[in-house]
Parts: C-alpha cells; structure tokens; sequence
C-alpha cells in the first residue's frame, strides 16, 4: 500500500471519530450561520448561547435532532477526508520529489517552502471541493430542515392571523379551526432522499454545487491549515532532532495542539465564506421574507451587508471555533497515530516475509 493511500484510509477514519464527537456543535453552529435575522429585528428573538440552543434543540426534536444528516455527514467526511488525504500526499510527494530534484541541481536545499505547501494543499481542496459538494448540500438541508419548516409554519401563522383580522374572523369557529390544523401539523419524515428530491426540484442537478463558488474560495481555509501544522511539525521535529537527550518523535498531544492551533488560525481567517455557503445550501424559505433569500453569491454577500451588516458575517463563529478547533485536533492525531500503526504493521509483514 503506498503511504498516499494509507493517508487517505487514515484521514478517512481519523474524520469519521472526529466527526461523530463533535456533531451536535456542527448541527447547531449551521442553524446559528443560516438565521437569517435584519438588523430591525429584536436580539431577543435569537438565542443567546450555543447551550441554549443545544437544550432548545433536545426539548422540541429529542437527541435526534442534533444528529439530523449524521448518515450523509458520516459518508461526507470520509469520502473528504479520504480524498483530499490521498491527493494532498500525492502532490505532496511531488514538490518532495522536485525540491529534491532542484537541490542535486544546486537549487534550494531541498526543502518544500511554504508557498509550495499552499499549492498543494489548494489543489488537493480544489478536487475535494468538486467532488463532494453534493453531499454537503444535502447534510446542510438536513442540519436545517426543522427551522426551516419551523419558519414557513410561523409565516401560515401570519397569514391567517392577517387575513382573520381584515376579515373580523378572529375568535370565529372558522378562524380557530384554522389553527388548530396548523398547530397539529407535524414535520414528515426528512431524510437523505427527500434532501436530494427537494434540491433537485428546486434547481435540477445544478443545485447540489450550490455555494460551490465560497467554498472554492474557501480552499484557502485548508491551505491556511496545512501551511502552520506542516510549519510547526517541521519546526518541532527539527528541534527534537537536535535535542539529543530529550524525546526524538512528536507526541499525540503535541499534534492534538499544533492541530488546534493550525485550524484556530484558519477559521478566524475563512469564516465569513463559510456562513455565505451555508446560507445559500440551506432551504431558502428559511429567510422568512424575499429580502433575505439569496440567488447567488453575490446576491448573498450585499443583501447579508444591507440587512445584517458585517456582524452577519460571523453568526455562531464562537461554536465554530470551538467545535472546528477540536475536531481537527483530534483528527490530526488519531490520522497521525493510524499513519504510525500502519508503518509498525508494514514493518512487521516486511520482516515476516524476509525470513
């Protein structure tokens, strides 16, 4: 097996335990970035803490509700994680093999610089980003479904109240009857196929690559990553190297916190790209009004500054933070710690078949 593919089948794993840790923080930080709320609303009507909506989320949908789109999730992750794994180490690979190539030719010192790091990390995003976007279309549907249809029912809500008072049919039998049927309405079962059947049908197959656009861009966020973990790991290690009384190899927990600082760095900088593709993968009737729907990126971005303003931009940063920050340290080192007992397992196989 080449070390590419075992970094993709180690990444694959490491993001699935990840993933499952972290979810219910990843659920509620989607709803917090899609609450489309104007600048004229009361701060009163969003929820004050990430706690809070956690308890809000098990008091009305159970458990289950903070795992809504796991499945999918689940497949997402590894599918990502797997894929850019095995692209970033291939290309990886490559700028090893021609930094190398240039130092036999008296170029450089055989070292890949940083702006190599970027490119790679870039391209290995670039064809993640195209091949899985669909499935994170349909997980943000899923993270979303009961607050969107939640929206749409206060919006019924309205309407009959409204049409009841130019009426005078407020206390009538009619009136009453009206929402007792609405308050008995209940949510249907939503699950990955419904997702799919809903984004088909309201945009054909195009709209599986909705917020493609951001989250290209957003390769950077990766990129950002890579560049101060692969820094600081070769910085450590070339430390330990020359301590030699002290520990040669890097810790589990000194990945864990490179991990952390690596991502912290990456969501503070990316942020703001990641609530405008949320936005537009969610279910639009979320916004509640035409004034806050979105048909593209940029119609996302000027109406989010008109309506929202630039604090918009950063709705639920602070769970994001928190639950990024420690997925992708655990990430790190789980991948790193299945790298290392593959390589003992490689090598015990090798001395086995030598005898």
């Amino acid at each position: 097996m080449s070390n590419a593919v075992a970094n993709g089948l180690a990444g694959a794993g490491a993001g699935i335990i990840a993933q499952i840790i972290t979810y219910p923080l990843q659920t509620v930080n989607t709803r917090q970035q899609t609450e489309r709320v104007a600048k004229k609303v009361a701060p009163s009507r969003l929820a004050s803490s990430t706690l809070l909506q956690i308890l809000q989320v098990i008091r009305s949908e159970g458990w289950g509700g903070l795992y809504s789109g796991l499945k999918p999730s689940l497949f997402g992750t590894a599918a990502s994680q797997g894929i850019y794994y095995y692209f970033y180490q291939v290309f990886k690979n490559k700028a090893e093999a021609i930094a190398t190539a240039n130092r036999v030719k008296g170029r450089g010192d055989g070292t890949v610089g940083i702006f190599a790091w970027i490119i790679v990390a870039a391209f290995a995003g670039s064809l993640n980003v195209l091949l899985t976007n669909p499935i994170w279309v349909l997980v943000t549907r899923m993270q979303t479904h009961t607050q969107a249809e939640r929206k749409i029912m206060e919006a019924k809500k309205e309407a009959l109240l409204k049409e009841a008072s130019e009426r005078n049919l407020i206390g009538s039998p009619t009136f009453q009857d009206g929402l007792a049927k609405l308050n008995a309405m209940k949510p249907l079962p939503y699950g990955t196929l419904h997702a799919a059947h809903e984004v088909y049908k309201e945009a054909g197959i195009t709209g599986f690559w909705k917020g493609i656009i951001p989250t290209l861009i957003m390769v950077c966020n990766p990129s950002i990553q890579f560049m101060i973990y692969e820094t600081s790991l070769k910085h450590l290690r070339a430390k330990r190297a020359e301590n030699k009384q002290g520990l040669k190899t890097v810790t589990a927990l000194e990945v864990f916190l490179l991990g952390a600082l690596a991502k912290l760095g990456a969501t503070v900088a990316t942020y703001p790209l990641l609530v405008v593709k949320s936005r537009l993968q969610a279910k639009q009737e979320i916004g509640g009004n035409i004034s806050l729907r979105y048909s593209g990126t940029f119609d996302a971005i000027v109406k989010m500054i008109r309506y929202e303003g630039l604090p918009g931009f950063y709705k639920g940063m602070s769970t994001k933070i928190v639950q990024s920050v420690f997925a992708a340290s655990v990430l790190f080192m789980v991948k790193e710690e299945l790298v290392k007992a593959y390589l003992v397992l490689a090598g015990k196989n090798r001395k086995v078949l030598q005898k």
